[in-house]
C-alpha cells in the first residue's frame, strides 16, 4: 500500500514544504505553515491520446464583443467598464466595514428589478440577517434569492438543479470550502480550490460570479496571490471607515480600463453615487488658508480635482515626524530633498504632515508639483494664488516634467470655476486633444525654483 507523503503549505503566500516549519522561508511569516492533504497524483503515461480532444475555434469566429449587463449603479458600471460581462468572475476586496456587502446587495437588487436572476450567498450571515440589512437599505421588495451556505459542492448542486442564475454573489470566498480537502475554510488550498470551482461554473454556464475577498492588515487580499490571477476583474474598496466617502478602484479588468474609480458616499440608506467627485472633494476648500493646493488629477479616464494639505512646523524631536495620508511617503521624502538641495528651502528640522482631503489615495506623479506648492505655502505662510490648480511631475534635478491629458484637466478646472493654473512648460506640438472652451490663465514653469520664486514674489 502506497504511503501518502505529507504536505505543508504557507497560509500567507502558498509556498509548499515537505515538513513543518515555524517560519515560512518564502514570505517570512511566522506560524503560517500548516499541514494539508496532498493533491491526487496525475495519471501516468500522459501523452498522445491520454485526454479528450479540445475543440479549437478561429479568432474571428463568434461574437466580437461579450454581452454586458449594466447593474443600474452608474459608478459601479463605470469601474467595471460598462457592466458585468457574462461568464466572468469579479473579486471585490476591502477593509472590514468599508461597504463591500452593501454595494453588492444594492447591485443585486437593481439587477433583479431589471429582470435578471440574482443569487446572494452569504457564508458569514444567516438569511434573516441579510433581510434585516436589505430592509435598512430599502431593498426588501427586490426579487433576490438568498442562501446561507459554505459548501461549494452543495451550492453548485443546488444551482445546477434549478433555474440558471445570471449573477451569483459569494460573500465571502474565505468562508467557502471544498469537502475533498482536509483543511479549514480560509486556508490557501481551500480558497484556491473553491474559487477554481466557482470560476469553472461561471465559464461553463455563462453566469457572472462575484466574490467578496477579505484583506490582511497590510491591505492585501487574504489567501493565495493566484486568486487575483484567476479572476477577470479585481476591485478594491478604499476609504476610511470614519469618513463618508468610499472609492471603488479597478486594479485589474480584462474587459475595461484599469485604475478607473467610482466615488460613493456612505449614508444610513447605503452607498449613494457621487456624480461630480471634484465638487464633493472641494466642498470645504478654504481659499484663505496657507498650506493648501488644488491638484487637477486623472483617475482612470476621469478628471478629479482634490485638495492637498500640508503642515510644516518646527519639531521638538531629534528625528522629525513625517505623516502622510493618501499619498506615497517615499515620494514626499524625495520632493522635500529636492526643495532642500535645489531651492534652498530648509525642511529637515520640521515635522511635516501631508493629507489628501476626502479620503482619496493618489498615485499619479503629476501630483508632485501640487505637493511642493502646499509645502512651500505652509513653510512661507503665503497662499497659493486664488482660483488656481497645480499639476506637474518633479525630477531629482528640480525640473518640472510634462504630464498627459493637460486639456482634460483644464476642462474640469474651468467647470468648477478655476481660472488659473500652474503647469509644466509644454511644447505646442504636444497638445493633447482639442483646446478647452474656456482655458484658464496658465503659468508655465520649467524648474521647481520658479515655483518658490512665485511665492517669494508675493512678499
Amino acid at each position: 500500500m502506497a504511503v501518502t507523503a505529507q504536505r505543508y503549505a504557507c497560509q500567507e503566500c502558498g509556498a509548499t514544504y515537505g515538513k513543518w516549519a515555524g517560519r515560512c522561508e518564502s514570505c517570512g511569516g511566522w506560524n503560517s505553515v500548516v499541514e494539508e492533504m496532498p493533491r491526487e497524483s496525475a495519471p501516468k503515461g500522459l501523452g498522445h491520446g491520454a485526454g479528450r480532444k479540445v475543440e479549437l475555434v478561429a479568432l474571428q469566429d463568434g461574437e466580437a464583443e461579450a454581452l454586458r449587463r449594466p447593474t443600474g449603479i452608474a459608478e459601479f458600471d463605470r469601474v467595471l467598464g460598462g457592466g458585468l460581462v457574462g461568464g466572468s468572475a469579479v473579486l471585490v476586496a476591502g477593509d472590514p466595514g468599508i461597504g463591500k456587502s452593501t454595494i453588492l446587495l444594492q447591485a443585486a437588487a437593481s439587477l433583479a428589478r431589471s429582470g435578471a436572476t440574482c443569487l446572494y450567498v452569504s457564508g458569514e450571515e444567516a438569511t434573516g440577517q441579510v433581510r434585516l440589512r436589505a430592509n435598512r437599505l430599502g431593498l426588501a421588495d427586490a426579487p433576490v434569492q438568498l442562501a446561507s451556505a459554505t459548501s461549494v459542492r452543495d451550492l453548485l448542486t443546488t444551482i445546477d438543479s434549478g433555474e440558471r442564475p445570471d449573477v451569483v454573489i459569494i460573500d465571502s470566498i474565505q468562508t467557502m470550502y471544498v469537502d475533498t480537502l482536509d483543511s479549514a475554510p480560509g486556508s490557501v488550498a481551500q480558497v484556491r480550490s473553491s474559487a477554481q470551482e466557482l470560476i469553472r461554473f461561471a465559464k461553463r454556464r455563462g453566469a457572472v460570479v462575484v466574490l467578496v475577498g477579505h484583506v490582511t492588515k497590510e491591505g492585501q487580499i487574504a489567501g493565495p496571490r493566484v486568486l487575483e490571477h484567476m479572476v477577470d476583474t479585481v476591485l478594491y474598496f478604499e476609504g476610511e471607515r470614519s469618513h463618508q466617502f468610499r472609492i471603488l478602484r479597478a486594479v485589474k479588468n480584462r474587459f475595461g480600463a484599469t485604475d478607473e474609480i467610482g466615488v460613493f458616499e456612505m449614508t444610513d440608506r447605503g452607498l449613494h453615487e457621487v456624480a461630480n467627485p471634484s465638487a464633493l472633494f472641494l466642498s470645504e476648500h478654504d481659499r484663505d488658508t496657507s498650506g493648501a493646493a488644488v491638484f487637477a488629477g486623472i483617475e482612470g479616464s476621469r478628471p478629479v480635482l482634490v485638495e492637498i494639505q500640508a503642515l510644516v512646523t518646527p519639531s521638538p524631536l531629534a528625528t522629525p515626524r513625517r505623516a502622510v495620508v493618501g499619498w506615497d511617503s517615499g515620494r514626499l521624502a524625495m520632493i522635500m530633498a529636492v526643495l532642500d538641495a535645489r531651492c534652498g528651502l530648509a525642511l529637515a528640522g520640521n515635522d511635516v504632515y501631508l493629507n489628501v482631503a476626502g479620503g482619496l489615495r493618489i498615485g499619479e506623479p503629476a501630483a508632485d508639483l501640487a505637493v511642493a506648492a502646499a509645502l512651500v505655502s505652509s513653510q512661507t505662510g503665503d497662499l497659493v494664488p486664488a482660483n488656481t490648480v497645480v499639476f506637474g511631475e518633479i525630477g531629482l534635478s528640480g525640473e518640472v516634467r510634462q504630464v498627459s491629458q493637460i486639456n482634460t484637466r483644464f476642462k474640469e478646472a474651468a467647470k468648477l470655476g478655476f481660472t488659473h493654473a500652474i503647469t509644466p512648460r509644454r511644447k505646442r506640438s504636444e497638445s493633447d486633444g482639442d483646446e478647452p472652451a474656456s482655458p484658464p490663465s496658465v503659468r508655465e514653469i520649467g524648474q521647481l525654483a520658479d515655483l518658490v520664486a512665485l511665492f517669494n514674489a508675493q512678499d
